[in-house]
Order: structure tokens, then sequence, then C-alpha cells
């Protein structure tokens, strides 16, 4: 997302000006990127050269008038704002051009504007997760899990001043109360711990929407850096919610806030698909209490081809839900009445849509702030916990989680971290495991197996030599062999694995089962396909005996038996098991 700067053109503009210096202030508590011109031409050259911004421009309406029409559709232009004395009139002219957001006569309720502007406008700012009613849980939209995955891994850990000293030196000048780009980290760290994580949220430069950027493309090397700003913004609004809504005359009162934005086409069809269903907002995510407020901003976004304007209405009941949100009136950098923040992974139910625009794509959507006891939810949240396979805790689990969304790079870089700052030897070989899972990911498969060497000879100095950890080694010193096609290596080292299995383990356990399942596609690799059924066979006789009979690893099974079939030519006993 690019930085907005708020351009402001005025032929009257005096800095000597006490009107002026206080217009100007106000602009620089929303952003500190403030840019005021007097000459036309200076600010059309300015606009054009702000490739890498989006410009906010406030202009008088006899300026307004003239100017706008050769300046519309330059694309740093995101937003013009009519500041005027002459209400009525400018309107008339201005209702014509989508990119105006309005007329305004006093600086409060510009400021007021500009901010909401900042916070909802942008129709791809809070990135948005479906899930229809009855879907397949393996089909879940991968968005979704993981966002729930981060915000409850971010939430484990306990971030320092180190790591806010690590973002201030990716992107100098974000975190500052005087808006220099100073080099000086420390005094980045005061000014943080000066403000509430609420304020600087909602503060007119990147922070919020690289935040934002970083959640709806899982970007795992911003969303480390930004931790413990996810941590820290999300315990500052638990924090309000207590106050506000436990055990106070708001606890038992359901209300409604609103929140317009613009969806692209896909998504809405998507929107539309999921009536009945969950929907989550998977960031942070700004609200008004004010109908009118949200609705202007759904009904621009109706005027980008691109898009379908949508106009949320949320039905909040706050005894029945203990979801983070909270009134923020009074702890955002603009001081803004009736804007509620909701903690990201915000999940509702869809009921409704219904059409409220005839010339433009306009809809209104009703959602509901999901209950505590809404059973396809918490369904849902237990299913993903379970199928992520992730396990320790902190920075172990959030490696993890990189390495399911392919960014081994900086899942490396934490267990390098870690490597550094651990001298226990268990701690030490679950990290080796984890770095040669990273390599083996990578296809470079020599180094997968010296790391995975490195942890079995700490498991086997640690743990008695029928330890888990330590099949769990040889299993994966045996996968790497398969897939370089040293398959006598693999077969191996698959057989220590079932060794120490079948010594620890009840007869039918799963791990047994992948074990002989690994075995199998060894022997079925080798072309020996009468020990590739034995194993394969098996395989399936404990999974029938463990599992559901429609469970998805007993038609994995079926599928196995039926591929050695047909490499044998034995077409008929191949077809009955596919």
């Amino acid at each position: 997302m690019q930085d907005v700067v708020v351009v402001w053109l005025d032929n009257q503009i005096d800095h000597n000006n006490a009107d002026c210096q206080f217009t100007i202030a106000q602009l620089e508590h929303i952003t500190d990127n403030v840019t005021t011109f007097t000459d036309n031409d200076e600010c059309v050259e300015y606009i054009l050269n702000c490739n890498d911004h989006q410009v906010y421009l406030i202009v008088s309406g006899a300026l307004g008038q003239y100017l706008v029409r050769c300046i519309h559709d330059i694309p740093p232009l995101h937003t013009i704002f009519i500041f005027c004395q002459n209400k009525s009139y400018h309107e008339q002219w201005a209702r014509h051009w989508n990119k105006i957001k309005d007329v305004f006569t006093d600086i409060t309720s510009l400021c007021q504007a500009i901010q909401n502007t900042f916070l909802q406008g942008e129709p791809n700012v809070t990135p948005i997760s479906f899930v229809p009613s009855g879907k397949r849980l393996d089909l879940l939209n991968p968005s979704f899990m993981y966002t729930q995955l981060c915000k409850e891994i971010l939430l484990t850990i306990e971030f320092e001043d180190k790591h806010i000293e690590e973002f201030v030196r990716h992107h100098p000048g974000l975190i500052t109360l005087d808006g220099s780009h100073s080099s000086d980290v420390k005094q980045s760290v005061r000014d943080y711990r000066a403000k509430k994580p609420i304020w600087w949220y909602t503060r007119g430069n990147s922070l919020h929407s690289i935040l934002n950027d970083a959640l709806r493309i899982m970007d795992g090397d911003v969303l480390v850096r930004m931790g413990f700003f996810v941590t820290d913004l999300h315990r500052n609004i638990e924090q309000l919610h207590k106050e506000q809504f436990v055990n106070t005359p708001w606890s038992s009162l359901v209300f409604t806030v609103y929140r317009g934005q613009g969806l692209f086409h896909k998504d809405f069809e998507e929107l539309r698909n999921t009536i009945g269903g969950l929907m989550s907002f998977n960031s942070f995510f700004s609200t008004s209490m004010h109908r009118d407020v949200s609705f202007s901003y759904a009904k621009s976004s109706a005027y980008n081809p691109k898009l379908v304007g949508i106009l949320f209405i949320i039905q909040v009941d706050p005894s029945r839900s203990t979801t983070p949100f909270a009134s923020v009136g009074n702890h955002g950098r603009f001081l803004q009445e009736n804007e509620v923040l909701f903690s990201m992974h915000t999940v509702f139910r869809i009921h409704h849509i219904k059409v409220i625009g005839t010339d433009r794509p306009l809809y209104e959507v009703n959602i509901s702030l999901t209950l505590d006891s809404d059973e396809e939810l918490r369904t849902l949240t237990g299913y993903i916990r379970r199928e992520s396979h992730l396990d320790g805790k902190g920075w172990t689990r959030l490696g993890q989680l990189l390495i399911q969304l392919g960014q081994h790079d900086k899942a490396e870089n934490i267990y390098d971290t870690l490597l550094n700052q651990t001298s226990d030897g268990s701690d030490e070989g679950l990290i080796y495991h984890q770095l040669g899972r990273i390599r083996y990911e990578q296809g470079l498969f020599q180094e997968a197996i010296t790391f995975y060497v490195k942890s079995l000879v700490l498991f086997e100095k640690l743990f008695p030599a029928n330890h888990p950890n330590i099949a769990t080694s040889y299993s994966n010193i045996g996968l790497v062999y398969n897939s370089m096609g040293d398959y006598p290596k693999a077969l191996e080292y698959y057989e220590k694995t079932l060794s120490i299995q079948q010594y620890s383990l009840p007869a039918n356990h799963p791990s047994i089962a992948t074990s002989y399942n690994n075995i199998g596609s060894v022997y079925r690799n080798m072309g020996d396909y009468q020990k590739a059924l034995e194993y394969y066979e098996k395989n399936l006789s404990i999974r029938q005996q463990s599992l559901p009979a429609n469970h998805p690893s007993i038609a994995t099974s079926y599928n196995n038996i039926g591929s050695v079939y047909d490499s044998m030519g034995d077409y008929p006993k191949s077809l009955e098991y596919y």
C-alpha cells in the first residue's frame, strides 16, 4: 500500500497567518505528509510525480471548479476534498466528479472525512475470507486458516524493544512523533511507547497499510517484523473492550455499526455464494456508528468499474461474544466520535444482501458478530488447530507456519536465531529438524540430510533408543533418501523407524500404518511390486481398524494398492481398488 500525502492548494495560503497555521496543524494530526501550494502548475507537477504516494487533494471551491477537469484522472490522485465557504454552490458541480469526496466549510469535518477516507476508503484495505455454510473443511479457504493461526501464534510471543528497533530499521520514519526520518532507533522506541497502539494505527501513514497488505498476502517477513504491533494493538483493543463492555451499561445493549468499502467482482460473487455462512475481516478494521458516513464510502467505491460498493450493516451483541472490539473515539490520533475498531480475524455470519443502487453496483450486506456459542465456528476453529499440525509454541510455532506458507527463508531466519539463543540439546535437535525440513522442501536433499543427522545425533545422546524423536529422525532421513532415489538407504531408515514404533506403540497405531506406507512406496519405486503390495495391505488393514470407513486416508491406501496392480499390468485388480 502506498503512503498517503495530503496536498492543500489555495491561492490564499499564508504560513504566517494564524488560521492557516491552525489548519496545517490539524492536517498534520492525521498525517506527517502535508504539502501546501499556492500555484496551480506547481501543484499539478507535484501530483504527477507522486508515483509512490496516494494524493488526497484539498482545494478551494473556485480553484477546484477549474482544476478538477484537468487533473481528475491522474493516477496518483486518490480523493479530492473541496474546502470553501459556499457549500451549496460548489456542491452543484462537485457531484459530477467521482473522486470528489464532499464539500467542507470547516476544518473539523474536513479532517474527519480525510481520516475516514484513509481508514475505510481504500477498496482492498481489509482482506476478507469467506466460508460457506456446510463447506467441506478440507476445502477451507487458506487465508481464513492462516490468519487465525498467525494471530494465535503472535499473541503467545513476548516481544521486546529489539523487535521494534528491527521494524524501524526497515521502515524509517513510520514510528516518530516529529515527522522526521531520523535513524535514531532508540528514540523511535521511546516515541512508540509514548502513545497507545490505537493512536499509531489511526495515524495517516503507511503503518496501517503495511500491516493490512502483509495480512492480505500473508507476507511472513513483514508479519514477523510487525508482530509486536499486532500484539500490542490487539491487547489495546482488548483492554478497552473490557472497560467499555464488561459489566457496564453497554454490556447487554445490542447495537449496529457500519462499514462502507468496495469489493472486487470475484470477491463479491464469493460473498453472494456465502449467505448463511461465515466471513472474516482478516485484519484490524474500522467501523462507524453513523450509516451516512459509511454509505458515502460504499457509494464512492461503486464508481470504480473494478469494484462493487458494499455497505456492511453489522449487528453486535456484547453479552454473547467475547471478540475484542472497542469504541476508539478518544484514543485515535484524530479525536473522532463513534468509531468502533475490531481486532484482526473477527468472524461474522452473513444474513442477507440487498441492492441499494440502480445506476451503480451498490449493495447492503447484513452481517452479525458470531456468538461464543456458534457451533459451526467452534468446529471450524478446532479443525484448523488440529489439521495445521503445528506444535511447540511462540517463535518455534511461527516458524512452522511460515514453512507451511512456503516462506522458507524467513522461517530459516527464525530458526537460526533460536539456535543461537538456546543451549538446550532437545531444543537444538528440534530446530535442526525444522532446518532439515526447510532444505527438503527447497529440494536441497544433501543439506536436508545433514540437518536431520545433526538432529538425530543430539536425540541419540539425550533419549533412550526407542524414543519417538529418534524414530521421527530416522523417518525423515528415509524420506530424503527416497526422494534422492537411493532406495536401499531409504529402506534402511524406514525399517529402523518401524522397529522403534513396533516396540513402543500399539500394533494398530496410525504411525505404524504410515511406516508401512513409506516402506511400500520404496518397494514400488524399486519395482518389487509384491513387497509393495504386502506393506500397502498392512497399511490398509490398520487404517480400516482405526479410521471411519469413508476417511480420506483409506481412499489413499486403496489408490496406492491400485497403482501397484496397474504397474504390474493387472488392470482388473487395479480397477477394483481404484
